[in-house]
C-alpha cells in the first residue's frame, strides 16, 4: 500500500536549483520521496498536516560530526579538572559505549532539524563496536554517512583485514546508511590517503580526508598525486595556501567546514572566503560536540558572520575590491543542498525536487523568537534554533511529531548515563559534573 504524507499550506523553500520556492504550497510525499509541490493538492488516504504558520524546507545536512564524543558534549578539552583530555578516552569504548553515544547523539541531531550525518568514527573499532555504531544509525532513523577510519581495534590495518570490515559494515547497514572511507592527512605525507583512495575506488566509495591544519601546499600535493576528485570531501583545512586551492577547485573536490567547532577547537579560522572566492561551496558540519554546538542553525550564522567580520574588516583597512557579502541564500544552502553535494549524498537529498528522498522539516514561524516573518530564508538563518523544529521526516518517516522526537528517549538517556559513567571511570576523567549528579 502506498503511504502518503501530504504537508499542506506551509512556506515551502524548496532550495533546489531547477524549483521555485513558494510563498504558500503544499508538499505530497509518497513511499518516502517527494511526489508532488504545489497548490491544492489532493491526495487519497494521505495523512494531512496542517503547514500552516510553519517553513517547510530540507532538513539540514551535517556534513562531519563525531557522535562518539556526544557522551562528552559542552566538556571542552577534558574539564577544568580533568587529569586527562577526552581525546584519549576513544580505547576504553565497548560496544554498548559505542551505541549509546552513536544513539544519543543521532537523536539530538534530529532534534535539531538534522536529517542527514556524516558519522566520522575514528574510534578502534572492531567487529562488535562497528555492528553497535551501525544499529545506532538504524535505530535513530535518519540518513547518516558512516565513515570509518583505518585505526582496528586490533591493531589490523592489512588490505585483507579492512576490506573484510568494510564488506561486514556495508552487509549489516541498513538502506538508509552509506559507508565512505576515511583518511587523516598527517605530517608524514599521502602514503596513508594515498593507500586509502585506492580502497575506496576499489570500493565504489566516497573519500572524506581529515585535514584540520595542513602544511601549506599538502593539499596541492595529493592533487598532483591524483588523489583528489569529485569523490573526495576534504575536512576543516585551516592554512589552505593558494597552490592548494587551486588544487581543490581545479579537481572538483569538496570542503565540508565545522566552523563552531573549529574556532573553539583550537584549528584558527575556518577558510571562508577563501573557498568562496574559488566558488568552493563547503558544507557546514557540528564537528566535536565537546567544544561546539550541535546544531545547523549555530553553524550557519558562525558562518555568515565571520564571513562578514572578514570583509568588514578589510574595510575598515581601507582595502579595494571587497569581497561580496554572504546572504542568507548561501548559507542556507551550505547547510542543505550543497551539504548533500559535500557528503557523496547529491541528488539524493539537500533539497525539495520531485523524486528526491523526502527528508523535510517544518519550522514553527508563529513562535515569538522569530514572530514576525519578514524574510523566512532569514528567518531561518538568523533567528531560528531548536525551539521552532516542529516536525522531520527522513524518507518520509516521521522522527520527530509536534515538537516530539517518535523515540525511545528515557531508554537512550539511560544508556547514554550508563556508558558515561563506565568510560569516565575507566578513562580516570575527572569532570565538574556527572548525568544527574551535583556539581
Amino acid at each position: 500500500m502506498t503511504e502518503r504524507t501530504l504537508l499542506r499550506g506551509g512556506c515551502v523553500l524548496t532550495l533546489g536549483p531547477k524549483t521555485s520556492n513558494h510563498a504558500r504550497a503544499d508538499v505530497l510525499i509518497e513511499d518516502g520521496r517527494v511526489a508532488e509541490v504545489g497548490t491544492g493538492l489532493r491526495a487519497r488516504d494521505a495523512e494531512t498536516i496542517d503547514a500552516t504558520d510553519t517553513i517547510v524546507m530540507p532538513g539540514f545536512v551535517d556534513s562531519h560530526r563525531h557522535t562518539w564524543k556526544s557522551l562528552f558534549r559542552n566538556l571542552g578539552e577534558g574539564g577544568p579538572d580533568a587529569r586527562i583530555s577526552t581525546d584519549d578516552v576513544g580505547e576504553h569504548y565497548v560496544p554498548d559505549d559505542v551505541y549509546a553515544a552513536t544513539l544519543i547523539g543521532l537523536l539530538g541531531a534530529v532534534e535539531a532539524g538534522v536529517t542527514t550525518v556524516v558519522d566520522w568514527c575514528d574510534l578502534p573499532l572492531d567487529d562488535a563496536s562497528a555492528d553497535a555504531a551501525l544499529q545506532a544509525h538504524a535505530d535513530a532513523g535518519l540518513r547518516t554517512v558512516f565513515v570509518p577510519t583505518a585505526r582496528r581495534a586490533s591493531g589490523g590495518d592489512t588490505d585483507a583485514e579492512i576490506r573484510r570490515l568494510w564488506e561486514r559494515l556495508a552487509d549489516g547497514a541498513a538502506a538508509s546508511t552509506t559507508l565512505a572511507v576515511g583518511s587523516e592527512l598527517t605530517g608524514e605525507g599521502p602514503g596513508r590517503v594515498a593507500h586509502d583512495r585506492a580502497l575506496a575506488r576499489g570500493l565504489g566509495a566516497h573519500h572524506h580526508v581529515h585535514a584540520g591544519s595542513p602544511a601549506p601546499g599538502a593539499i596541492a600535493h595529493l592533487a598532483e598525486q591524483g588523489l583528489l576528485g569529485a569523490d573526495v570531501t576534504l575536512i576543516h583545512c585551516a592554512g589552505l595556501d593558494e597552490a592548494d586551492l587551486g588544487a581543490i577547485a581545479g579537481s572538483g573536490a569538496s570542503v565540508s567546514l565545522a566552523p563552531s567547532s573549529e574556532m573553539a577547537g583550537g584549528l584558527g579560522s575556518p577558510p571562508i572566503q577563501q573557498l568562496i572566492d574559488r566558488d568552493i561551496r563547503p558544507g557546514l558540519g557540528v564537528g566535536d560536540e565537546r567544544v561546539a554546538p550541535g546544531d545547523v542553525f549555530a553553524q550557519m550564522r558562525a558562518t555568515i558572520s565571520l564571513q562578514h567580520a572578514t570583509v568588514f574588516d578589510r574595510k575598515l583597512a581601507g582595502k579595494a575590491g571587497l569581497p561580496k557579502l554572504m546572504s542568507t541564500r548561501d548559507v542556507i544552502r551550505f547547510a542543505t543542498a550543497e551539504g548533500a553535494r559535500v557528503a557523496g549524498l547529491g541528488g539524493v537529498t539537500g533539497s525539495i525536487e520531485l523524486g528526491r528522498q523526502a527528508d523535510l522539516i517544518v519550522l514553527r514561524t508563529d513562535r515569538p523568537n522569530i514572530f514576525p516573518i519578514n524574510d523566512p530564508i532569514g528567518a531561518v538563518v538568523w533567528g531560528m534554533d531548536t525551539s521552532n523544529v516542529d516536525w522531520v521526516f527522513a524518507a518520509g518517516r516521521v522522527l520527530m511529531r509536534e515538537g516530539a522526537l517518535q523515540a525511545d528517549v528515557p531508554r537512550a538517556r539511560a544508556l547514554a548515563t550508563a556508558a558515561w559513567e563506565r568510560v569516565a571511570a575507566a578513562a580516570g576523567l575527572v569532570a565538574g559534573i556527572a548525568p544527574g549528579g551535583a556539581w
